[in-house]
C-alpha cells in the first residue's frame, strides 16, 4: 500500500510541474492597440477611436484603463505640437474613442498606455493617423 500511495504521490507532483511550466502567461507585447480609422478629417471636434486586441486569440479585450494619451505631429517633425485628448464613454466591448483637436491637416501620432484587468505590465500603443482637409 505504500508503494500505491508513493507512485501517486509522484504522479500528482509531476502533474503540477507539468502543469505550472506549461502554463502560459500573457505579456503586454500580446496586445495591440489598432486605429479604426487611419484617416480622419481634420477640425476641433475630431473622434479618434481605437480597438484593443489580444493578439493571441485576435479578440478584442474590453475594460482596460487607459491611463496615458498623446496627441502629436510627430510625423511631419512637429513632436511639440500636441492636442489635448480627452476619453468618450465606452459604448463597445474593446472599442475606445477619444475626442481631439486635429488642427492642421497632415500625420498625427497617438500615443497610448493602458492597463488590462489580469496583467502586470502596461500595454502602450503608437499609431499614425492622418488629418485630411
Amino acid at each position: 500500500m505504500t508503494n500505491i500511495f508513493s507512485r501517486r504521490a509522484i504522479l500528482g507532483s509531476v502533474a503540477i510541474i507539468l502543469a505550472a511550466t506549461t502554463t502560459s502567461f500573457a505579456a503586454a507585447t500580446d496586445y495591440e492597440f489598432q486605429l479604426v480609422q487611419s484617416e480622419v478629417p481634420h477640425g476641433p471636434e475630431v473622434t479618434v477611436t481605437v480597438r484593443l486586441i489580444d493578439k493571441r486569440t485576435a479578440k478584442p479585450v474590453p475594460d482596460a484603463v487607459i491611463f496615458s494619451t498623446r496627441m502629436d505631429m510627430a510625423p511631419e517633425g512637429m513632436e511639440a505640437m500636441t492636442t489635448p485628448v480627452e476619453a468618450l464613454p465606452v459604448t463597445e466591448a474593446g472599442i475606445y474613442a477619444f475626442k481631439t483637436n486635429l488642427s492642421m491637416e497632415g500625420g498625427w501620432r497617438f500615443k497610448l498606455a493602458a492597463k488590462v484587468q489580469g496583467e502586470t505590465e502596461t500595454v502602450q500603443g503608437e499609431m499614425v493617423l492622418q488629418a485630411q482637409p
